[in-house]
């Protein structure tokens, strides 16, 4: 029952991870192409990166609702998104350990020392099974020896955090600063407030996804073919070449907060999309052994 549980639990989370990518890849970019480039918002946008924000305050003030879809879509992907760095994390150290169970089964003379460890952990955790068992079916403690992946997760899930945040208060806080905005003012503290928010989202969460998806190819790609198949080899080298972009694009947003988000944000974003689709498909369509 809980083997079964885990797979639904799965399942679901990768129509999530599917439904969150194709509002990334299609849904959002359709809306901008027939929603907000018709409303002149590329315009007001361009003109914000040539400091002329007043121009881009007066658009939002003018079309709040289109500006509030467009940031709730985004929202909305990012959050159905929110327990990927953990998914995964429970598929890397599942794969280890049938790795490991499968070394001892065959005896394999290069693999004393990792036989000799799960050995260890087998005696030490010896009479309490029922009690070393997590509610997904995975013997207590799985996760020691495994920092990087840890460090994956837990980065994955608060870069996504600082992400859904920023973009938050960033949308509130533009809305309330339009908000009978006159044509030829700017608020004082604007520029400071802003950026902030830009980094907590553009710097922040995607650095700290910039680190996730480093951490997560770099443990599929060190195992190779040895462990994983070559569906999921590859996907560990498509999340290299994601946080490659993603980290481009962090240090893009530290550096120029408002140009930053349509230069490399756009691309890395869009590969992202496609990773999580795909790694949503792989969960969709996984069948009980």
């Amino acid at each position: 029952m809980k083997k079964k549980s885990l797979l639904l639990r799965l399942r679901t989370n990768g129509t999530y991870y599917i439904i969150g990518a194709l509002l990334l890849l299609a849904g959002i970019p359709l809306y901008q192409l027939f929603v907000l480039i018709p409303a002149g918002y590329d315009s007001a946008l361009a003109d914000a990166r040539t400091a002329h924000v007043t121009v881009y305050l007066a658009w939002i003030g003018s079309h709040s609702i289109p500006f509030i879809i467009y940031r709730a879509l985004l929202v909305i992907a990012f959050v159905l998104l929110i327990s990927f760095p953990f998914t995964l994390f429970r598929i890397i150290v599942a794969q280890e350990i049938m790795g490991q169970q499968e070394n001892t089964e065959a005896g394999d003379d290069q693999t004393e020392l990792a036989d000799d460890a799960l050995a260890a952990t087998t005696e030490e955790n010896q009479g309490e099974q029922e009690e070393s068992t997590s509610a997904d079916d995975m013997p207590a403690h799985a996760w020691r020896g495994k920092g990087f992946v840890i460090i994956a997760a837990w980065s994955g899930f608060f870069g996504l955090i600082a992400y859904i945040l920023g973009t938050v208060a960033s949308t509130f806080y533009l809305l309330f600063t339009s908000h009978g905005l006159p044509a030829t003012a700017t608020p004082s503290n604007f520029a400071t407030l802003s950026t902030s928010l830009s980094l907590i989202a553009n710097t922040a969460g995607v650095g700290l996804l910039a680190l996730a998806m480093l951490f997560f190819g770099a443990v599929i790609a060190r195992r190779g073919l040895s462990l994983w198949p070559g569906i999921w080899l590859a996907l560990g080298y498509v999340a290299l070449a994601v946080a490659a972009l993603f980290s481009g694009s962090a240090v893009a947003a530290a550096v120029a907060p408002v140009a930053s988000q349509a230069t490399l944000s756009t691309p890395a974003t869009l590969l992202f999309a496609l990773w999580v689709l795909w790694f949503g498909v792989m969960l969709a369509r996984l069948k009980p052994e």
